[in-house]
């Protein structure tokens, strides 16, 4: 269904038309309402709601102070600090880190775009047809616009080569409080299956935790059952006794090992429509996390708007942006997301080495070996900067990964463009340490 506070159909004319109200959507709409409020902006999402059932959670240092500042509202939770866990390793960093819950997204993202004459979100509004100047919903309702972005999520594409993030989460409400006085991003101590596991736990309260599962690996399939089943046997060895399960949220993140820029945005050329989000290849692509991509990119749309033409103070109703439309739309954004690929070669390297050198089994040790670096080229590897000597520290020493195994992914991108995979290296390392706590499924 529609906003409760609308009544009638979407007025048939709009500058901008935003198919799909998920994260990158909804922050483009949030970021528009603020620096462009005479555009006249409609948001179409097929849910009940906006944002659907996510956390996204992001470092301060991702972002820049202004983004940051116009983000703010959207957190709803903060912390001083996280810790990692690995067998050989257990580390604190004092990098703050917060999430954005889809409640507290639709709660803003509805207040934003609530607007009689220039901004809407309508819910419950699947569409059946999208080209750059229409849309066309199930029920027959035609909506022309200036320029229409689909912003509907990641889709298959031969010009990716991809391995996964691929995770099960459970908010729990526990029967006594849980101790934790921060975030664990990667707790590696637990038994490995299916590629790289490790389980990611927010403390949102005293007694409510996020616990998710989560796995780097080969294949996106994902076994509700078996990480329900993990996710209760941590709590277990935790000391933790759920009452209840309050809510469970799933996903599937592409982690890119090498892909043919050019020929992804032709196809998208070809349809003519602007794209955002996982739609657009725009997340971090070592980490997956998607939020700061989507901040980068509404300001970038933000600002290919100021050098349109919006109307004047007492313009009659239905006067638009001059100079804004679909092809130039999509040439902004195709630019601003190829400038983004090309800042971000070595990470597809990384990934490579992570899916290609190291066994399914052995893809912790890489990830211990990053968290002995030291915390600002850790921050600045989250928030996609690595400086020249980053890159250098990252990849010297002993290597975590075979080294025969390591060159043969850095050149391994051609065979998977073409759809060969190589198989992951066989392992050469000792077996696993066992971690110094009791054993944790």
């Amino acid at each position: 269904m529609a906003d409760p506070a609308i009544t009638t159909p979407p007025p048939p004319e709009w500058d901008l038309v935003l198919v799909g109200a998920g994260l990158a959507n909804g922050l483009l709409a949030l970021r528009l309402r603020q620096r462009h409020p005479r555009l006249r902006l409609l948001l179409l999402e097929q849910a009940p709601e906006p944002g659907g059932n996510h956390t996204w959670s992001f470092h301060p240092t991702d972002l820049t102070a202004a983004q940051r500042a116009w983000t703010a509202d959207l957190v709803a939770h903060r912390w001083e600090g996280h810790t990692v866990r690995f067998p050989q390793r257990q580390r604190r960093l004092a990098g703050g880190y917060a999430s954005v819950t889809s409640d507290r997204f639709a709660r803003v993202l509805r207040e934003a775009v609530r607007h009689p004459s220039t901004a809407a979100l309508y819910c419950g509004a699947p569409v059946a047809a999208i080209a750059p100047r229409q849309v066309t919903l199930a029920d027959g309702t035609r909506i022309r616009a200036r320029a229409v972005v689909d912003g509907r999520g990641a889709r298959p594409s031969p010009h990716l080569a991809l391995g996964f993030q691929k995770f099960l989460g459970q908010e729990l409400r526990l029967a006594a409080p849980h101790g934790l006085a921060a975030p664990v991003l990667m707790d590696a101590t637990v038994p490995q299956h299916d590629g790289y596991r490790f389980v990611y736990v927010l403390p949102l309260d005293a007694d409510r935790v996020l616990v998710e599962d989560t796995y780097y690996a080969d294949g996106d399939a994902v076994d509700a059952g078996d990480l329900r089943a993990r996710i209760a046997a941590y709590a277990a060895a935790q000391g933790w006794r759920i009452a209840r399960v309050v809510r469970e949220e799933h996903g599937v993140l592409p982690i890119v090992l090498a892909g043919d820029i050019d020929a992804f945005w032709a196809d998208a050329r070809r349809e003519g429509l602007p794209r955002t989000g996982l739609a657009a290849a725009l997340f971090h692509p070592t980490t997956g996390y998607s939020l700061p991509d989507a901040v980068r990119l509404a300001d970038a749309v933000a600002d290919h708007l100021d050098g349109c033409r919006p109307p004047a103070e007492g313009a009659a109703p239905g006067t638009g942006y001059a100079g804004l439309h679909a092809d130039g739309l999509l040439g902004a954004i195709e630019a601003h997301a190829k400038a983004q690929w090309r800042a971000s070669g070595f990470f597809r390297l990384l990934n490579r080495m992570l899916f290609l050198a190291a066994a399914p089994g052995e893809r912790w040790r890489v990830m211990q070996r990053f968290y002995g670096l030291g915390e600002g080229l850790i921050a600045r590897f989250y928030a996609g900067r690595p400086t020249l000597l980053d890159r250098l520290r990252i990849l010297s020493g002993k290597p975590p990964v075979p080294l025969g195994a390591a060159l043969r992914a850095m050149r391994a991108a051609p065979r998977l463009l073409a759809g060969v995979r190589p198989p992951p290296s066989p392992s050469s390392f000792p077996p696993s340490v066992p971690s110094p706590k009791a054993p944790i499924p």
